[in-house]
């Protein structure tokens, strides 16, 4: 037998309130079109819900039990309802997010925390990648977007890119390294130290190789290379090695590791972290909340970032 579960939860709201008008006025119905509706659940049932001639109504012994299966039937609509407002407000659901490894850990990780700490009900599923691997999952639908440095000529067509912040290179060493009391750094100061070379297959390794070129250091040693942010970090902090990393990422890694970038102007790309995702693709709404967020979380470090730098640059 299936039972209407409206008329349950119609059942639930006149057993709640204790009368047929009381239980239509809690609804929003007429008195009528609920008597009805109890009518035909009566109908299907073939019992009486309600003890006759009682008044107040008192309900059956089957009226009450079935009224309290009313009442979770209206507490599980309610919950739906508002799980769909929420959806679609982009306060709920699941984002499938691709990123650059150094930038993903390094400056969006902790922005992700926050977000969540607001929105507890997005789920994000996070995974690494570079330029290609990004794409291809954008592409074919595994991930909704990607965040990553790009230059404005690398943006495909059919893709859309939101810049976020600078991604700005510069020649990091531990704090309290003799580098950071020698002043006019030059190549014969840099000469004897050994670097930190990304993994080999990554756009910051071509960035370490364009950067040493630029300021005449060609052939460089390397003692560490291929390790994940957590491990460059910390081979930096515990040695004299240097490396090449985006200024924003050791901006932030000041707060549990000491880290300092060196006053020497390296060449690297006009590149700018940024989110990518496909033009024409319906995205979960949360996107748009992550993406607002993201954009006005990178406003208010990028100006941080600046004021440090202008600090800098009246001491040096």
């Amino acid at each position: 037998m299936k039972l209407d579960s409206e008329h349950l939860e119609i059942l639930a709201a006149i057993v709640e309130q204790g009368g047929l008008t009381e239980g239509a006025e809690a609804l929003g119905k007429s008195q009528p079109s609920v008597s009805r509706s109890m009518a035909l659940l009566e109908a299907r049932i073939g019992l009486p819900l309600f003890e006759p001639g009682r008044r107040p109504l008192r309900p059956t012994e089957l009226g009450a039990s079935l009224a309290r299966l009313g009442s979770r039937i209206h507490r599980a609509n309610k919950e739906a309802s508002l799980l769909v407002q929420r959806y679609r407000q982009g306060l709920a659901g699941r984002l499938r997010v691709g990123g650059s490894p150094i930038f993903m850990d390094g400056v969006v990780a902790s922005m992700i925390a926050e977000f969540q700490s607001r929105h507890a009900d997005v789920q994000i599923d996070q995974s690494y990648g570079y330029l290609n691997q990004l794409e291809a999952g954008l592409r074919n639908g595994g991930l909704d977007v990607a965040i990553l440095p790009l230059h404005p000529g690398q943006v495909p067509p059919d893709l859309e890119f939101t810049p976020l912040l600078s991604g700005n290179n510069v020649i990091t060493c531990r704090a309290g390294h003799p580098l950071t009391r020698t002043r006019g750094i030059t190549l014969n100061h840099i000469a004897p130290y050994a670097w930190i070379a990304p993994p080999i297959d990554s756009p910051l390794y071509r960035d370490l190789q364009r950067a040493l070129k630029s300021i005449g250091q060609e052939d460089f040693r390397v003692n560490f290379s291929g390790g994940t942010l957590a491990s460059i970090q910390s081979v930096l902090a515990g040695s004299d090695a240097l490396t090449v990393l985006p200024y924003s990422v050791v901006f932030l890694s000041r707060r549990t590791i000491p880290l300092e970038a060196l006053p020497l102007k390296i060449d690297h790309a006009e590149r700018q972290l940024g989110i990518l995702r496909v033009s024409d693709r319906q995205l979960p709404p949360a996107v748009r909340q992550l993406t607002a967020f993201l954009l006005a979380e990178c406003q208010r470090l990028q100006a941080r970032m600046d004021h440090d730098q202008q600090i800098t640059r009246r001491r040096g």
